[in-house]
Formats: C-alpha cells, sequence, structure tokens
C-alpha cells in the first residue's frame, strides 16, 4: 500500500505513513529560543534541517514541497552538566494539525468540509484532558 493510499484504524481513515512504523530523525545545526513569558511560562521556537538516520526507500513518502503541520505536547526534562550546556530529553505526543500538498494554495484546514485549525485544537486539547482525567481516575482506583 502506498503513502498516500487511504487507510483505516479504529473506523477512521487516513494517508501517509502506516501506523505502527516509525523514523529515527537527526537534526543539524538545530536552535531553540525561549522567552520567558510569566513565572512558569515560557515562548519557544525551534528550527532545524531534520535528516532520515535510515535514507528512505525509492519512490516512498510524501512528494517534494508538502507541508505539514503539527502540534507537540511534550514533557522536557534538562541537566545542567556544566556552566553552558544541559542535557535535554523531551517526550510527549505529536498531533497532525493539517497538510498542504504542493500544489495547494493553502493548508487543507482553510478548505471548506475541513476542521478549522481552532477546531482541531480545541479537539485535541479536549481528547489528552480526558485521556489524563481517566488516567488519574485509574491510578487512583
Amino acid at each position: 500500500m502506498g503513502f498516500d493510499d487511504i487507510k483505516e484504524s479504529n473506523g477512521k481513515q487516513y494517508s501517509g505513513m502506516r501506523i505502527g512504523n516509525s523514523h529515527v530523525w537527526n537534526y543539524h545545526d538545530a536552535v531553540w529560543e525561549e522567552t520567558k513569558t510569566a513565572p512558569d511560562l515560557w515562548q519557544i521556537k525551534f528550527g532545524a534541517i531534520k535528516g532520515r538516520k535510515v535514507a528512505a526507500p525509492e519512490n516512498s513518502g510524501a512528494p517534494l514541497n508538502t507541508g505539514y503541520h503539527w502540534l507537540i505536547i511534550a514533557d522536557q526534562r534538562v541537566v545542567k552538566i556544566n556552566k553552558d550546556e544541559y542535557q535535554t530529553l523531551m517526550e510527549g505526543s505529536k498531533f497532525k494539525m493539517g497538510h498542504r500538498r504542493p500544489y495547494w494554495k493553502n493548508w487543507n484546514y482553510a478548505y471548506p468540509g475541513q476542521l478549522t485549525y481552532r477546531q482541531r485544537l480545541i479537539q485535541i486539547f479536549r481528547d489528552t484532558l480526558e485521556k489524563l482525567e481517566q488516567e488519574e481516575k485509574e491510578a487512583i482506583a
């Protein structure tokens, strides 16, 4: 089955990489910027070129200039290892917000019949909150 073929998981249709497959990416010349905006809040920006650890098979994956928009909810743990460096580990979830094919003017969420960006964001936060509350109930029980 090809990358763009329609697939199904738990009654939901999707395209792209099959569920259960994974990638390992190496980030080159990455830059992490952060600005403290409240006592316990920072605004972050991360930029990098990422490359596959193992080369992609020929004729696989999305066409060149395809765009993806992701929302990442993650825990970041850091340990200061000397005066200028921190060891960093980030774990979390990455949600597909939308995509843009090379020949489209807009992201898919800008087209009629699609959830808007904000509707998708609200849906993800509600689902995540419900999951966390259920896990908390199970942990207490």
